[in-house]
């Protein structure tokens, strides 16, 4: 029987509980470089900042590589990442489900609530009565017929092109622009100055909510899920990562982020700063933080955790 992403979260917090009370076992040298993967997103390479910082302090060697959401994957069925933090679900539903048939991962935690992912316009495009799905093809002409979406393969992407292909909302025959993060909010703003009508690919945490004012498109349940796109982050490893490396699996378990935080360290990152010193000088000014997510974790070689990390920030 299939178990959901709930349930498998619900499984394994329950062994969390009872395999990891007190102090998690040292892990042994095999365990030292952690394998990460990162779309290329900025959420998700803030908190690969944070993490990797953290494991650094502990005596570990976090490898963080660059992969596309359907190669990330497949590097997780293939075991040659350790841990994603960056399963945004419902959106990435296809690709858990697919591993879960092969039983190559388990679910570690859920990092982010209150996240959400869909289309979107800017707020002078709303103030136009582009407010739903269904105002799009009404506006085509205004719009070119595009739609500019994030990398090639994201599974937002995917839910794009079949929007289009099926034509829901009467978007036969528009284009889907695939880009980078970076270069799909590029043709936002140039869109912006001359107050030119665009549809892209919108999500929180990130802070173009601050620097766009940005409305959020109704009625695309359907493909992006309720509440605009509504979103649940959650962290995996591959299958039996966590049993050989508890140690460090403790430390997955216990990492949960905040919009507001993600928000300060994606603006950090998006001004030029690297993830990494985004993240030390965040922790820095937030330590009330670690406690938490060092609670019963020690440094590779079983030393008092939170000693190891404030000690590395000059805390």
């Amino acid at each position: 029987m299939r178990v959901s992403v709930m349930g498998r979260l619900a499984a394994g917090m329950l062994f969390s509980a009872l395999s990891f009370a007190g102090i998690a076992k040292a892990d042994g040298d095999s365990c030292r470089t952690i394998h990460l993967s990162d779309p290329g997103w900025t959420d998700i390479t803030s908190t690969n900042g944070v993490t990797s910082v953290l494991l650094a302090a502990l005596g570990y060697e976090p490898d963080v590589k660059t992969l596309s959401v359907p190669i990330g994957y497949q590097s997780m069925k293939t075991g040659e990442t350790d841990v994603f933090i960056g399963n945004w679900m419902p959106a990435q539903k296809a690709f858990v489900d697919d591993l879960d048939k092969a039983k190559a991962v388990e679910v570690l935690n859920r990092n982010l609530e209150g996240a959400k992912f869909t289309l979107a316009v800017p707020g002078y495009a709303a103030d136009k009565g582009i407010k739903d799905f269904a105002d799009l093809q009404k506006h085509a002409d205004e719009f070119d017929h595009k739609i500019y979406g994030i990398e090639p393969g994201a599974p937002a992407n995917a839910n794009i092109q079949k929007m289009i292909d099926a034509n829901d909302f009467g978007l036969k025959g528009w284009e889907l622009v695939e880009s980078s993060e970076q270069g799909m909010l590029s043709q936002v703003e140039r869109a912006g100055k001359d107050k030119k009508p665009i549809v892209f690919l919108a999500w929180a945490p990130h802070p173009m909510n601050e620097h766009f004012q940005i409305a959020y498109l109704s009625g695309g349940d359907a493909y992006f899920g309720a509440n605009y796109g509504g979103a649940e982050v959650y962290t995996l490893a591959r299958t039996g990562w966590s049993a050989a490396c508890p140690n460090a699996a403790k430390l997955f378990r216990n990492l949960t982020f905040d919009i507001g935080m993600e928000n300060a360290l994606m603006g950090s990152i998006l001004g030029g700063t690297d993830a990494k010193i985004a993240a030390k000088a965040w922790l820095k000014a937030h330590p009330e933080t670690l406690t938490p997510w060092l609670a019963s974790v020690t440094t590779i070689d079983g030393k008092p955790g939170l000693d190891a990390v404030k000690a590395s920030l000059g805390l």
